[in-house]
């Protein structure tokens, strides 16, 4: 669920409206009909992104043919960056909010309630007849703090703490939805939000998903240091960039629960690097990774490939700099040219792309090297196809562990980390001993822990300890290693323990969520009520 609809569901929500947020996004047909048939709303709404499009398309029709009259409305990216070709295209869409919705659903609420007409209106693109009408943008929100909470009415792992990004990247569209200037919600609600949100998680662990958190580095470092206050405790990742990073706030962000940097680094190649706008050097990105495994924090890079310029001979400089900078993970991506880019804008003046065929096509995304050459094209397309998804390029050493845990002393998440790098040895009672030790201290994801004594009893041929630590660890087994491991351990166990053959069992801690399906962060189950109002 996109973390905006639970904002705006909550804006409307406060300002006295009815509202339910239903995700049917893995739903088969059928029964996205039915749920939708069930629902008498007078206005519907949903967000639309690039890979969506179709699925918006074909549930606005559903939706119109059930519910004639209701009003549909439709917001999101893709929509905000090409709003006259989605009302064009998409005869049973209503309206499109242009960017940030909080203000302008709630404005469109009134005059629908009014029957005031909505051409003209500001933040909105509508039909009137046969014409659409786009009005002017409206404003960027200044005082976030004004917006509620989404965490006093949702549960979710997403934390937002800021809008928009500094950079100017030619990839990102982020800019046509929240304007180029960067907005922080303040210490206090960042603070209060996270505390609301960690009373309602069963696992604490929170992705905050800012387009670059790290941005005001004394926000950081305050907010960190009011963690720490609070004594609120999770583990958490953040999304960033190698410039707006030192020592000092790493060290912050890994006392106050960090487990993950997330950095968009995009290549290993300075040409490429000045042909996006990243600003960025691999030099600082290659620092940053020093000093973040110095510190016990685990890195992964972004990375991509057939940006601007991209040749054969970049594109080995970016494999050469990952191989070399070692990261803990990497993740590749081919660029895709999303409507509201820069990028989009230069291929639509060249004539090298019409916005029509995102409603004329059925790709997903449009994922096409930017200019390179068939051959290189063709490299790395056959690369890419060997190497997809998470690549784990550096597990830290006993070692590496020890000078993390020498550097900050009694630290509930570098005991682990050492108890993992002990249990690859095998040297299992110091693994043991750390374990115990983290838990001790508070360690905020419990399961994890008792994981690792279920695999060290296993290992050393004790079966009913094992089976005692699953059981204490499955009462809410939400980490994929967990759920793995207890249900291989219990079929073992059903089997009546075949010999020789103990059970297949793998022990990590990564950073690594797996949610409970449930409405609406999730498409789980709808709850027998989800039609009434």
């Amino acid at each position: 669920m996109p973390y905006g609809m639970l904002t705006l569901a909550t804006t409307l929500m406060e300002a006295g409206h009815q509202v339910k947020v239903i995700n049917l996004s893995a739903f088969p047909w059928n029964r996205v009909e039915e749920a939708l048939g069930a629902i008498g709303a007078d206005v519907f709404g949903m967000s639309c992104f690039t890979a969506n499009r179709r699925g918006v398309a074909i549930t606005a029709r559903a939706i119109k043919r059930m519910h004639p009259d209701a009003h549909l409305v439709v917001g999101g990216p893709h929509a905000t960056a090409l709003p006259e070709q989605m009302l064009s295209f998409v005869p049973d869409i209503d309206s499109v909010v242009l960017g940030e919705g909080e203000h302008t659903v709630l404005e469109l609420l009134r005059r629908l309630g009014e029957g005031v007409t909505l051409e003209g209106m500001t933040g909105l693109a509508c039909r009137q007849g046969a014409r659409v009408t786009v009005g002017p943008r409206r404003d960027r929100i200044k005082d976030l703090d004004a917006l509620p909470s989404p965490h006093r009415f949702f549960r979710t792992h997403l934390f937002m703490t800021s809008r928009g990004c500094p950079g100017e990247c030619t990839f990102c569209a982020k800019s046509t939805t929240w304007g180029r200037t960067y907005r922080t919600h303040s210490d206090a609600y960042v603070l209060d939000a996270l505390e609301a949100a960690l009373e309602k998680l069963p696992v604490k662990m929170i992705l905050v998903k800012d387009d670059t958190f790290t941005v005001d580095r004394k926000r950081v470092l305050r907010i960190c240091e009011g963690i720490r206050k609070r004594k609120l405790s999770f583990l958490w990742s953040c999304d960033t960039r190698a410039d707006v990073l030192d020592e000092e706030v790493l060290r912050s962000m890994r006392l106050a629960g960090c487990e993950r940097l997330s950095l968009g680094v995009e290549s290993g190649s300075p040409t490429i690097l000045r042909n996006i706008r990243k600003k960025v050097k691999p030099e600082q990105v290659l620092r940053v990774t020093r000093l973040a495994k110095k510190l016990g924090l685990q890195v992964r890079y972004f990375m991509m490939l057939g940006n601007r310029g991209e040749t054969s001979a970049t594109f080995q400089e970016s494999l050469a700099f990952v191989r070399d900078a070692a990261p803990h993970q990497a993740l590749f991506a081919c660029l895709s040219i999303y409507p509201g880019t820069d990028d989009f804008r230069f291929m639509e003046r060249s004539g090298w792309i019409d916005p029509e065929v995102y409603f004329t096509e059925d790709f997903q995304e449009l994922k096409v090297p930017f200019d390179a050459s068939e051959q290189d094209t063709r490299l790395m397309s056959d690369w890419f196809e060997a190497n997809r998804g998470i690549r784990t390029l550096h597990v830290p050493s006993v070692q590496e562990c020890k000078d993390v845990l020498d550097r900050f002393g009694d630290l509930h998440t570098a005991h682990i980390d050492l108890a993992a790098a002990y249990y690859r040895e095998g040297a299992l009672d110091d693994a043991r001993r750390h374990v115990h030790a983290a838990l001790e201290l508070g360690y905020p994801t419990p399961g994890l822990a008792y994981n690792y004594l279920a695999c060290i009893d296993a290992a050393q041929g004790d079966h009913e300890g094992m089976m005692a630590w699953f059981d204490r660890a499955a009462s809410d087994p939400l980490h994929p290693v967990l759920v793995r491991n207890v249900q291989a351990a219990r079929q073992w166990w059903g089997a009546g323990c075949p010999r020789g053959e103990p059970p297949s069992l793998v022990a990590r801690h990564d950073f690594e969520l797996l949610e409970r399906p449930e409405q609406p962060s999730l498409p789980g189950p709808l709850p027998p009520d989800f039609a009434r109002w």
